[in-house]
């Protein structure tokens, strides 16, 4: 399987601006002081203007937290003497409260360190914590008791969870609560309440067939996790009372979308799960799966016969037993579909997409919650029906006939 371009698929041709997966850093936990400061004195570029996420298209304005999780019952997976798994949870939220402060999107030190990751130079080293958010910091949630659909989001691959905060935001925007889980050792750096700042140890292991299939299987348990937490008796949050236990669905991007599918198989909680652009490790078993599924991807690589990507969508698609579809976006690359390709963009750097990036993140934000409408809150969804002439990029797959086909009635 190629996983160079499921997982790595953001690096490009010329190879300015790749956010690639590749060295981490050092495994260990480190203080993350100073760090941002002396880069910044040393890279002079300036960018004229901050960059920004798209403002939700909801009616309600839209609160944020952060969680400190550990669970005691499992040692950490990919580091020695580690003996309970720290978790950090970002919360987005309805909120009636919109004034206050806005929430950072990421540290300076993360920033640093994702950009140091992709060999990035000529911007500011602290530029991604500049990011304007459209999410004000520990506002009070509002809706009824057990009223709110739960939407758990899981990153790619060395990805904080920050890249997926435009689509929780739009989420929360139209009434969900979302739980986005930084996975520990997993991302290039995942900074605690304490300063800690955990990097990417796991980028460090040989990624063989078996990696992948262990990474499935721990994210798979991290979710679990969150879930035992946000619904149980002793939740570490107030707002957890207005979590509806009945209805939660779980969606990620590159491993955090092939994950999905292992965490619904173990876990019953999770009634409905989105792929993103992730070609899929731990096999969906022959007794099948019978919860709502959506698949979306680029039509470069999840065109139903096109190769090693879309085989492994072929392959569980086969025991995807309920509601399924196969979707996929002419022009898009890996990272279009996440804020980095957003904020690639707005910093004037080429990824090689033909479709803007802005336009990708339009398309991820409505079919999603196009998704999430229907299964969660049973409000049928036309768009999910058939092509659609306000989204002519995207094509509705049927792999039994490798095909896609674009509102035009062309095939993708």
């Amino acid at each position: 399987m190629n996983h160079a371009l499921s997982r790595r698929g953001l690096t490009v041709a010329v190879a300015v601006f790749t956010f690639a997966v590749g060295a981490g850093g050092p495994p260990a936990v480190a203080g993350g002081a100073g760090a941002a400061d002396k880069a910044e004195v040393a890279n002079k570029a300036e960018v004229a203007e901050a960059p920004y996420l798209p403002r939700p298209t909801g009616p309600r304005a839209v609160g944020t937290t952060a969680l400190h999780l550990t669970d005691e019952s499992r040692p950490d997976p990919w580091v020695a003497g580690a003996d309970a798994r720290e978790l950090m949870v970002s919360l987005w939220y309805p909120t009636s409260s919109p004034h206050g402060r806005r929430a950072q999107y990421m540290t300076p030190t993360e920033s640093e360190l994702l950009l140091k990751d992709g060999g990035i130079t000529g911007v500011p080293w602290d530029v991604l914590s500049t990011t304007r958010t459209n999410s004000v910091v520990d506002a009070r949630p509002v809706g009824p008791a057990r009223g709110l659909p739960l939407v758990v989001l899981s990153p790619g691959f060395s990805k904080p969870r920050a890249s997926l905060t435009s689509l929780a935001e739009e989420l929360a925007g139209h009434g969900y609560l979302v739980a986005a889980v930084d996975h520990t050792y997993e991302s290039v750096a995942t900074t605690f309440p304490d300063g800690r700042v955990a990097t990417c140890a796991a980028c460090e292991i040989p990624h063989d067939e078996a990696f992948w299939t262990r990474l499935g299987k721990g994210r798979a348990a991290d979710v679990s996790f969150v879930l035992d937490e946000l619904t149980g008796p002793d939740a570490p949050w107030d707002g957890a009372r207005l979590v509806d236990p009945s209805r939660i669905a779980m969606a990620g991007h590159s491993v955090g979308g092939a994950s999905a599918l292992p965490a619904m198989t173990a876990d019953p909680r999770i009634r409905a799960g989105i792929d993103i652009d992730g070609s899929t490790d731990v096999p969906v078993p022959d007794s099948g799966l019978d919860r709502p599924f959506l698949f979306l991807g680029r039509a470069e690589q999840y065109t139903p016969g096109s190769g090693d990507a879309a085989a492994t969508w072929e392959r569980d698609w086969r025991h995807l037993n309920g509601w399924k579809r196969w979707l996929v976006v002419a022009g898009a690359e890996h990272a279009s579909f996440t804020d980095i390709g957003l904020l690639a963009e707005q910093l004037g750097i080429d990824l090689g997409a033909d479709l803007p990036a802005a336009r990708t993140s339009e398309i991820t934000r409505r079919y999603a919650r196009a998704f999430l409408d229907q299964h969660l809150r049973h409000r049928p969804q036309p768009l999910l029906d058939r092509p659609s002439a306000r989204y002519p990029e995207v094509g509705f797959c049927a792999p039994e006939t490798y095909s896609c086909v674009l509102a035009t009635g062309a095939r993708a």
